[in-house]
């Protein structure tokens, strides 16, 4: 079974997303110890809240040096909701540096008439990179859960997986490159296709990140 280092940072509720990969069929455990992500087979960085105590967490447990050591070694990696905008160098929303894993800011809506913000609730993926294994059986156009006010703006367009409209905007709902991976949205609440992907990521590790 594969292991699975759910990274405890002091950020968001651990549990839900360690039931969602349980389900999926991985072994998930909660951590802050460097030791424990180096004999993991996959990390997972879940999240909610804001962007510079999170990186200010991870700074104080030690943890900003073995996560970006274990992506460049190619260690699987899944970020979910925050735990995609941490992969990222900066954010509208503070001052903290970010892991700096894909070139880019988070960015903050921009306001239009009848436009709310955060964007909360269910909304819908435009896959834009439909091949990736992380999309294996999920439909077009599939419903996923979101809640977020700021969004990624990478530099390079190519590491977007993912899109979804809000108002007049399309932005960034998934990102993927090598053998990571980040979603915007809650994949352990958006249903069957949620645990998919889930499932789908558990998979992929199982055979190597093909």
């Amino acid at each position: 079974m594969v292991k699975i280092a759910v990274i405890d940072y002091d950020m968001g509720n651990l549990h839900s997303a360690c039931k969602g990969l349980a389900i999926a069929g991985g072994e998930p455990y909660i951590t802050d110890q460097a030791a424990d992500l180096e004999r993991a087979d996959a990390l997972v960085l879940p999240g909610d809240g804001a962007f510079d105590p999170a990186m200010q967490h991870l700074r104080s447990r030690h943890l900003v040096e073995p996560i970006c050591q274990a992506v460049a070694a190619g260690k699987p990696f899944l970020g979910i909701c925050l735990g995609l905008q941490l992969l990222f160098e900066a954010s509208d929303e503070g001052q903290e540096s970010g892991l700096g894993i894909f070139a880019g800011r988070i960015r903050r809506f921009q306001p239009e008439p009848g436009l709310t913000i955060p964007h909360m609730g269910w909304n819908q993926l435009t896959l834009t990179q439909p091949h990736h294994p992380l999309w294996r059986g999920i439909e077009p156009q599939a419903w996923v859960y979101f809640v977020h006010s700021y969004y990624a703006d990478p530099e390079e367009g190519g590491v977007v997986a993912a899109t979804t409209p809000h108002g007049q905007q399309t932005v960034t709902a998934a990102v993927a490159q090598g053998r990571v991976v980040a979603m915007q949205y809650h994949p352990e609440k958006s249903a069957p296709a949620g645990l998919t992907m889930l499932a789908n990521f558990v998979e992929w590790v199982q055979q190597g990140c093909p």
